[in-house]
């Protein structure tokens, strides 16, 4: 289960998608450096700089959506893990954990056009470590459904010779 490439690339999955939700996807600050948004898997948060986490935040929006879009990819990848006997429903999990992800990181990039002009329009926001671990899931995935279809092919072609 664990040796095959594919389970250590399934583990990878989980591992990045599951740091979606607690590193931060994206920050800005406005040019007078005096508020900074940042954006979380849960929320995004104005602050007031210099930061103190005894002042309240200046404003606060829910974006659970992709917190919990997250953890379902997590949850997906790990069930997919155990699913090793039966590569088709491995595959039909990858292709469902595709969408997942996909749909994390079209929010995620969603959410930031719209908050890019909450402070300031006129500056450049930062593209932090939480937006790129969908896309290193995403190339995970697909390394993992390829190895997966080679598995099945090795399979179907030993039975063939039987």
């Amino acid at each position: 289960m664990i040796q095959r490439i594919q389970s250590l690339f399934l583990l990878g999955i989980a591992v990045c998608l599951a740091m979606i939700l607690f590193f931060p996807i994206w920050s800005e600050v406005n040019q007078d450096n005096t508020q900074q948004i940042v954006f979380t898997a849960f929320k995004m948060d104005t602050v007031a700089l210099p930061y103190d986490e005894s002042v309240p935040p200046l404003s606060s929006q829910s974006t659970i959506y992709i917190g919990i879009l997250a953890i379902v990819g997590v949850l997906i990848a790990l069930y997919s893990v155990f699913q090793f006997k039966n590569r088709l429903t491995q595959m039909k999990l990858g292709a469902l954990n595709s969408l997942v992800m996909a749909a994390t990181l079209g929010l995620s990039y969603y959410n930031i056009y719209q908050f890019e002009t909450v402070i300031s329009p006129q500056t450049q926001g930062a593209f932090l470590i939480g937006f790129f671990m969908p896309v290193g899931a995403m190339i995970l995935n697909m390394a993992s459904n390829r190895f997966i279809r080679k598995d099945e092919k090795l399979v179907k072609s030993v039975d063939r010779i039987r």
